[in-house]
């Protein structure tokens, strides 16, 4: 199957979205164990898609085939002092649907969100992965990711 992105539409996350959006960041061992879904989206998630839609140096991507969600993913554009004042692009909470995984979405998906940085201005993109996510890992090895660095979290 070859893929393009007039296979697939690419938007702005939307307030309607949300219900879908935390289907998404649920579906999978680590996201059953963090995520809260119930009818209405809790008011937690509703500040945070607030604080993100308002912030220009936010974007949350959906990523549509024939008007069904397929993907979401979050670019934070990260202004800085290091090297030389450079533009990060840190991309985060990448999912693909269940019923569509393997079938090269995916890699669409981060091919866009790589050149959305690109034309942001951004001169690094970055992304952390949970250790326990070995194809998450070799995916975005394959993309040309290297894993140059060790994060550390603080949790609350």
């Amino acid at each position: 199957m070859t893929l393009n992105m007039r296979d697939v539409h690419v938007r702005k996350m939307q307030n309607a979205d949300l219900p879908r959006i935390l289907q998404l960041l649920a579906d999978d061992a680590l996201g059953q164990l963090r995520e809260t879904l119930q009818v209405t989206p809790h008011d937690d998630y509703r500040r945070a898609f607030t604080a993100i839609d308002a912030d220009p140096n936010q974007y949350m991507a959906v990523f549509e085939k024939d008007d069904n969600i397929i993907g979401c993913l979050q670019i934070s554009f990260i202004p800085g002092l290091s090297r030389r004042g450079a533009l990060r692009g840190q991309i985060e909470s990448v999912r693909v649907a269940a019923n569509v995984r393997g079938n090269g979405y995916g890699t669409l998906m981060m091919v866009w969100a790589i050149e959305k940085c690109r034309e942001q201005g951004c001169s690094l993109v970055q992304l952390t992965s949970d250790k326990t996510r070995k194809d998450a890992q070799r995916f975005y090895q394959e993309l040309g990711f290297v894993p140059s660095h060790e994060g550390f979290k603080l949790q609350f």
